[in-house]
């Protein structure tokens, strides 16, 4: 059994780039795999490794500026779900494309999951769903409004087009793990928005904490790495991931047609060039390779970009 470990810490990192070496040598050292974002606005990631290598990474991450405070969210994995570590150096450790936000300096209020379900039933709330569509189109909690964006980058033009709706609503937002709606929070406070909320801990924490018959949680919660989905309890979900344009499926998404391993489904076949199919197929014939030799293909894990 595998320990994996979100987390994200909104802190001021004056030389990020002097933190990721001993950052990746000791994830490396601890047989730690995932991805770590380092900015100057902070550190971002999911990691996966034994409990020993887990502690070692998150007590390091506790000692840099700022984190000693860090929380994170856990959930475990019978097989590695990370091809590799990789510690990379970002302009934003979630992109929002507006790099003036300060959440250290002013968020909207958190909500704990145990609270969650009072606020969102209000009827002068609005609730906002930030992540990307493709993420929603497997769960969500009921009623919440989905902004249709493909990234998070586009959640500021979104807001600019839609915020009449919303003039007499207080508002509640929520992701994954807590980032993303943290950081759209700071910009709506910035913008003037008096009354917003966000959920701590994110969907992870509310369906860690909430039980599944008081929960208005619908459908399985998307993640970034090889189990693909969580349902309540954190039990992995029973999607699987189109490896061509990295969107969930369901298992009989995988009998359609229009499926190829790695190579298309029917939700990106229209979207890929011929050229992009051909190089889809030769790295599923590397692959196929690597595993006749026992080996593991990077390709065949890497799903956390």
């Amino acid at each position: 059994m595998l320990i994996v470990a979100a987390l994200y810490k909104f802190t001021v990192f004056p030389d990020p780039a002097a933190l990721k070496p001993g950052l990746a040598k000791l994830c490396c050292s601890q047989g730690v795999r995932g991805s770590l974002l380092l900015a100057r606005e902070g550190i971002n990631g999911t990691i996966a490794g034994t409990r020993d290598g887990i502690d070692a990474v998150l007590d390091h991450i506790r000692a840099l500026p700022g984190c000693a405070d860090l929380d994170w969210k856990e959930s475990t994995a019978d097989e590695m779900p990370f091809g590799r570590m990789k510690v990379r150096l970002k302009k934003e450790i979630v992109t929002m494309g507006q790099p003036d936000v300060d959440p250290t300096a002013s968020v909207g209020r958190y909500v704990d999951p145990a609270e969650w379900n009072e606020l969102i039933s209000a009827p002068d709330v609005a609730v906002i769903d930030t992540r990307n569509d493709y993420e929603i189109e497997i769960g969500t909690f009921e009623g919440a409004v989905d902004p249709e964006t493909a990234s998070f980058g586009e959640f500021p033009a979104w807001w600019e087009a839609n915020k009449h709706r919303f003039h007499n609503k207080r508002l509640a937002m929520f992701c994954t793990g807590g980032i993303r709606c943290e950081k759209a929070t700071s910009w709506l406070v910035e913008q003037g928005v008096d009354e917003v909320y966000h959920l701590k801990g994110g969907i992870l924490k509310y369906l860690e904490e909430v039980p599944e018959q008081d929960s208005k949680w619908q459908g399985a919660c998307f993640v970034f790495d090889q189990r693909v989905s969580l349902e309540h309890g954190l039990r992995e979900g029973g999607h699987v991931l189109c490896h061509a344009c990295r969107r969930p499926l369901v298992p009989e998404d995988t009998q359609r047609p229009e499926y190829e391993p790695g190579v298309s489904c029917h939700r990106c076949l229209a979207e890929i060039s011929d050229a992009d199919r051909a190089r889809f197929r030769e790295r599923q014939k590397q692959i196929a390779l690597a595993r006749a030799r026992g080996e593991e293909h990077l390709g065949a894990r890497d799903t956390s970009e």
